[in-house]
């Protein structure tokens, strides 16, 4: 598997990619390849969307990403996810609410950064369809939010994964984009691995 990189704006959590908004043509997703788009995010931050395709529908992606706790088994250097609290809007039948804790582990040359964040997370569902998002409540960045949106693709399910965040410890953007641009495909190729069974 290969993966394609390319430096273009992050499309909004509420649009609907079409065949045109994607870097490269469907027929690359379809044969297993990851989509990167990097942009810097601060000065000492860093953002980058993923996306590929899983053969799988879209109900069954949704099911198994909504289950917090196995995304240990989808981000190896995610050592915890748990589900702190749950609830619905009273507004709209659409949207969950849910507030999550995860600590990370990471190794680097000489030493290993552990990081433990707290997340709220909004689960929205529609019938083209559904999203979640993470926003930061309080942890080891200054800033950190991703959105997570699943639409229908051929017989699949085409996952758009856009995440932005800004560590506490200053590292340069260059290289922080670095690490996402290196780190994420792997990590999108365990996940798929996992949702598909594999």
């Amino acid at each position: 598997m290969t993966v394609a990189l390319a430096n273009s704006e992050i499309h909004s959590p509420q649009e609907t990619l079409t065949e045109n908004d994607l870097c490269l043509p469907q027929a690359s997703l379809l044969n297993g390849e990851i989509v990167l788009e990097t942009r810097s995010h601060s000065a000492w931050g860093g953002a980058v969307t993923a996306r590929m395709y899983l053969p799988i529908s879209r109900s069954q992606v949704w099911q198994q990403l909504t289950d917090y706790p196995q995304w240990v088994q989808f981000f190896p250097d995610l050592i915890r996810s748990e589900v702190l609290s749950s609830g619905s809007s009273l507004h709209s039948a659409s949207k969950r609410y849910k507030r999550l804790y995860q600590v990370a582990a990471k190794a680097f040359f000489l030493f290993t950064a552990k990081v433990e964040i707290y997340l709220n997370v909004v689960e929205t569902a529609h019938t083209a369809w559904q999203q979640i998002q993470f926003q930061l409540e309080r942890g080891n960045f200054h800033d950190f939010a991703a959105t997570l949106k699943l639409e229908d693709l051929k017989t699949g399910t085409l996952l758009t994964y856009s995440v932005q965040a800004t560590p506490t410890i200053p590292v340069p953007s260059q290289l922080i984009q670095e690490a996402m641009r290196l780190d994420l495909p792997a990590n999108m190729r365990r996940m798929r691995q996992v949702l598909c069974g594999k």
